[in-house]
């Protein structure tokens, strides 16, 4: 027998850019022009190539092609979870808008610590994308070391600064805070409850109701942390806590909807009518607010039109434009509905 036969003998051959040409029956250079920098290449060349990537299935080395042009065509896009609402539409914004300008993007969860955030970006670096969104704006030094080394356009979201690493594209969270407290301060209210997820971000809501709810003397504020992620069960459990510890409320302040959802069912589930016996209000107006019974009061923030900005801003400085603002404030809207 002959042992030193090649076991890869026999395995089939990946097409290669060359078997694309002949089968598009142009040179292989037009081909790689057309994968690579389609603007400069005929709409019927291109057309022929991609009938003969389908045919051959041929998958184009977008690694190989950008180290001519400096270009992956990849944005790395960072987010906390997708286990809730909170940030699928911004995400879907951002993939939507980045396909129509010849991008693809690269999503990863990297969960609510600084020190996996910083962790996953630098892996992702090592994968040259042309840019990358990040949630946020409290980072490790480390990891803001490594994007500023990266030289890279960076846009944060979610979030409010007038000093990001590069580009912005969120809304004040303490603001929103200030607002909902105002809001009940009018209504004449004075027991409060507030239910908390653990993120930074939600912390900052919190205190900032707590900031005006306190300018009111006589005002009694009774507020617990939930661990992430926020959903309906931890909503449930935020309220029996609330409830057994201090009985009545006037009304009781989620920084979710999806926690307002689970404290609308644990104050039904005790006989509690909301909003006769208590008002609930939410966050982020995700798509079963308006619809749940009772809707939700919530505050409203315009999770698409985060994603279009910031695809766009990345976008337009890849390819060389000038970025008008690199701060965009997108601000938010207090929607009143049956819950408060």
């Amino acid at each position: 027998m002959n042992n030193d036969r090649n076991p890869d003998k026999n395995q089939p051959r990946s097409p290669t850019l060359e078997d694309v040409a002949r089968a598009a029956g142009l040179s292989p250079m037009t081909v790689s022009r057309a994968l690579n920098n389609p603007k400069v290449v005929r709409p019927g060349t291109i057309s022929r190539v991609m009938e003969a990537v389908n045919s051959t299935g041929y998958i184009p080395n977008m690694l190989a092609g950008g180290l001519a042009t400096k270009r992956t065509k990849l944005i790395a896009v960072v987010v906390p979870q997708i286990n809730n609402n909170m940030f699928v539409d911004t995400v879907q914004a951002i993939g939507d808008e980045l396909a129509l300008r010849g991008y693809h993007m690269l999503l990863c969860i990297v969960g609510y610590t600084t020190e996996s955030e910083t962790e996953i970006v630098s892996t992702l670096l090592t994968r040259r994308p042309d840019g990358m969104v990040l949630t946020g704006i409290h980072h490790s030094s480390d990891l803001k070391r490594v994007i500023l080394n990266a030289n890279i356009p960076v846009v944060e979201i979610w979030d409010m600064t007038p000093t990001p690493l590069d580009m912005l594209v969120g809304f004040s969270h303490e603001k929103i805070g200030h607002a909902i407290g105002h809001y009940f301060l009018e209504q004449d209210f004075t027991r409060f409850g507030l239910i908390c997820a653990s993120d930074r971000r939600a912390q900052v809501r919190k205190n900032g109701v707590i900031d005006v709810l306190r300018s009111r003397p006589g005002s009694f504020i009774r507020d617990i942390t939930v661990t992430a992620p926020a959903n309906m069960e931890v909503g449930r459990s935020g309220l029996s806590q609330l409830i057994e510890e201090d009985k009545a409320f006037d009304a009781i302040i989620c920084t979710s909807d999806t926690l307002a959802q689970g404290a609308i069912m644990e104050a039904e589930a005790r006989g509690l009518r909301v909003p006769q016996d208590l008002k609930v209000i939410g966050f982020a107006d995700l798509n079963f607010a308006a619809h749940n019974r009772p809707a939700i009061t919530t505050i409203c923030v315009d999770k698409v039109k985060i994603g279009q900005q910031a695809a766009n801003m990345l976008a337009d400085k890849i390819e060389g434009h000038e970025v008008a603002e690199s701060v965009i404030d997108i601000g938010f809207s207090l929607i009143v509905r049956e819950s408060a």
